[in-house]
């Protein structure tokens, strides 16, 4: 089973609700740089790393994702293996400061905004909805992602119940993009002719 907003919580605290701490940036990426080449050893991406604080407690929160090469999502058996590699590493940092600490690591929803190119890549036969800068905005799968630009197929709306249209591919530079995301549908990649594509170990459960 893939499951694009996996989670799992490795409980090294007391109870405490966390709250946004701004002041624990420094932190946050130096535990990014801790934490980084360990997820890149298991094939993963390490999309960001922050730090809630609650009382004396810490939550510290890991986001993976796939690399940008593959799709589908982080499955959860994955997510249970990199936490407990992750978790003994800050058991183990010299730095920390001793206080306990509650680990939480996830993997990027289906929401996410596409704000980086390597999103795009990750999105790629997915139905996107793109604001475009002095132009049209377009509804269309996302057909290719290369030379600074995104291919979308169009689709064409019809009446309800009947399969979209879809109209000529259309490349939108990423520099007239305003903002991007991926439309929640079913059997996306099975539409699209991707079930098969460049699926790494992670999408096997």
């Amino acid at each position: 089973m893939t499951n694009a907003e996996a989670t799992t919580s490795t409980d090294r605290t007391g109870t405490g609700k966390a709250e946004a701490a701004p002041a624990q940036n420094l932190e946050a990426e130096r535990l990014h740089a801790l934490l980084e080449p360990e997820v890149l050893a298991n094939r993963l991406y390490l999309e960001d790393v922050s730090i809630h604080v609650a009382g004396a407690n810490r939550v510290v929160h890991v986001v993976v994702d796939l690399p940008q090469e593959e799709t589908g999502g982080v499955t959860l058996d994955v997510i249970a293996e990199i936490s407990k590699t992750l978790s003994d590493i800050l058991d183990n940092d010299p730095s920390t400061d001793a206080r306990p600490y509650e680990l939480e690591v996830s993997s990027p929803g289906v929401g996410r905004p596409l704000t980086e190119e390597r999103h795009w890549h990750r999105a790629r036969g997915r139905l996107v909805k793109v604001n475009v800068l002095q132009g049209e905005n377009v509804t269309g799968r996302i057909q290719t992602v290369e030379d600074g630009g995104v291919t979308l197929v169009p689709e064409i709306a019809v009446k309800k119940g009947m399969k979209p249209k879809q109209g000529e591919p259309v490349k939108i530079p990423f520099d007239r993009i305003r903002s991007g995301k991926v439309e929640i549908e079913f059997s996306h990649l099975e539409e699209a002719g991707l079930e098969n594509a460049n699926n790494g170990p992670s999408e096997e459960a």
